[in-house]
């Protein structure tokens, strides 16, 4: 049953997939009706954000920005679809990488490469990253960390579609037994990190300010850059125009060893927001990114056993004497 369901899901992807994009642009035109103007998806969780992250705006400005928001997140569904049978040629005009000499500096001189992106712009298209290393391809390893999704049909079809260009999808779980692997094979790697989501909270280790917002940040993929000293880059995205996208590789650093602990979390999300301050509509705003707050995590921490109680908060209030 299961795998007549991921075959009914390739075969309708598949389809949709082979309509040229600007047929699939007006899909997305469509959608974007449907889920802005009709649904209203999370429309009230946008605009919240929208309004914490730039009070500097004015009521006009952010919901301009909401309404850019809502059509590009539209492009973003049928450009995901259409990774499934796009061409190399044609996915390597749509979104161009810039400084990768500096990148094949990193792997000349021996060393293995971090990027850092957030989900910003057209991130399932930076997949494509392989294609302009072809020269790399037998001594490096191009590797993106994934989380993986719940549905295990849908799972599989992202996973197919990630690696169409040949980047490999890590388990997050998985991540540094594989790069042991690797080592051990004798080979280089450059490994993406999508690390702006939000840490579950026993995960927590670092809070820092990003977009007016106390947050709480991954810093797993720090710590493995450091461990095996990798050189550091982010991915700073543009959208030139519709269905294009310019992507530049940005040096954070070279030996992450060297760096102090918490530097680079600290730098990739000084990057990441000038990035969003500069095309504010193309970040993932309906994601509830600040659902977990400093304010909670400190109510919900326990100093005895070092960890985050996951029990009911007012129980734990009332336990703290915070509240009778």
């Amino acid at each position: 049953m299961k795998r007549a369901l991921y075959i009914v899901l390739f075969l309708v992807w598949y389809l949709i997939s082979l309509l040229p994009l600007w047929i699939l642009y007006g899909m997305s035109d469509f959608l974007y009706i449907i889920a802005y103007r009709l649904w209203g998806y999370r429309k009230k969780l946008v605009r919240r954000h929208l309004a914490e992250c730039f009070p500097e705006k004015s009521e006009d400005e952010r919901r301009k920005i909401e309404r850019e928001y809502y059509h590009w997140f539209c492009d973003y569904i049928v450009e995901t679809l259409k990774l499934l049978t796009i061409s190399k040629d044609n996915i390597k005009r749509r979104i161009r990488f810039e400084n990768t000499d500096r990148v094949k500096r990193s792997f000349d001189e021996g060393r293995n490469v971090a990027l850092y992106l957030g989900h910003y712009c057209n991130w399932e298209w930076v997949s494509s990253i392989p294609l302009h290393f072809e020269d790399y391809q037998d001594k490096v390893v191009f590797g993106q960390i994934y989380h993986k999704l719940e549905n295990e049909e849908m799972n599989k079809l992202f996973l197919r579609l990630r690696g169409r260009n040949g980047a490999e999808s890590i388990p997050m779980s998985e991540t540094l037994r594989r790069i042991v692997e690797i080592r051990r094979q004798g080979k280089l790697w450059i490994v993406g990190f999508i690390a702006d989501q939000v840490p579950m909270w026993n995960n927590i280790h670092l809070w820092l300010d990003f977009l007016h917002h106390d947050t709480p940040v991954f810093t797993g993929s720090e710590r493995i850059a450091r461990k095996f000293d990798s050189d550091v880059y982010y991915i700073d995205i543009r959208r030139e125009r519709r269905g294009y996208y310019m992507a530049r590789f940005v040096l954070m650093a070279e030996h992450a060893a060297s760096q102090p602990e918490g530097e680079l979390t600290r730098s990739y999300f000084s990057h990441l927001e000038k990035s969003i301050r500069r095309q504010p509509a193309f970040y993932l705003w309906t994601h509830n990114r600040w659902k977990r707050t400093h304010e909670e995590y400190n109510i919900r921490y326990d100093e005895e056993t070092g960890r985050v109680d996951m029990g009911d908060l007012e129980e734990i209030k009332r336990r703290k004497g915070i509240v009778k």
